[in-house]
């Protein structure tokens, strides 16, 4: 019996879905149109989100911010990691239940219907790499007022390229490639659900501007990169790519 591309690839993601010890990860993207508003989530998250999670077991958040204002509005990122899929399912219960989380998110939680903390929150479901299975806070050493945290979003023609951009990064050790030459990559992850489709992400980090500028110089350069880059197996596998520089809040664990 012969598997049509489209199950075949289903079949690929599926595996990878269920193996063990890879960490899931959900990026929350709080829109913003005023100052308040920033204000206001900035306050939830630092005062009763992230405690919050923290108390759930989620030790690392990462809290960012775009370097490059959007004309369109303000963005807050959130990254939460999470041990499985379960957990994910039920940190909400647990928020819910969460007595001391309902008294300091209060002001968040019970707003009124005219006047709301946020615009929309977009929510991006992803798998980590087999070839990065935890997340790794990054080891910077320059002020985090500098520091840049580059998020690439990667996404494939079909869902048979993509799958084949996946096989890149982890059989084709593109992922050794950056750890080797010190990108300090916070994660790897296959995106699950998201309003790009199919596609993957993942963030690197640097000190500076210019740290960030010398490391892609070295990328570019390196010979196993111009290798593997160059065999014809992993050729248009990526159809559209997105890079958003970011820069931690004060409160980010990350």
């Amino acid at each position: 019996m012969k598997i049509s591309t489209l199950a075949f690839s289903f079949m690929l993601c599926c595996s990878s879905l269920f193996a063990k010890g890879r960490e899931f990860y959900q990026i929350k993207i709080y829109h913003l149109k005023t100052a308040s508003q920033e204000a206001r989530v900035d306050s939830f998250l630092q005062t009763a989100y992230l405690p919050a999670l923290h108390r759930a077991g989620i030790k690392q958040v990462g809290v960012f911010k775009p370097v490059d204002s959007d004309t369109s509005g303000i963005l807050i990122y959130v990254l939460i990691p999470f041990r499985s899929l379960e957990q994910f399912n039920s940190i909400d219960n647990i928020l819910n239940a969460d007595k001391v989380f309902q008294r300091d998110g209060q002001s968040y939680i019970d707003a009124v219907y005219d006047d709301v903390p946020f615009v929309r929150v977009e929510s991006i479901l992803l798998r980590a790499f087999s070839g990065m299975p935890v997340m790794a806070a990054p080891a910077l050493t320059g002020p985090k007022s500098e520091r840049v945290y580059e998020l690439r979003s990667y996404e494939g023609p079909t869902e048979k390229y993509y799958v084949n951009k996946v096989k890149m990064f982890n059989d084709g050790d593109e992922v050794g490639i950056f750890k080797s030459l010190g990108f300090n990559a916070v994660f790897y992850g296959e995106v699950l659900s998201g309003g790009r489709m199919p596609n993957l992400m993942y963030m690197t980090t640097f000190n500076n501007k210019a740290d960030r500028d010398a490391h892609w110089k070295s990328f570019s350069a390196d010979e196993r990169w111009k290798k593997l880059s160059a065999l014809p197996e992993y050729s248009h596998n990526v159809s559209k790519s997105d890079i958003l520089f970011l820069t931690p809040t004060d409160y980010s664990d990350l």
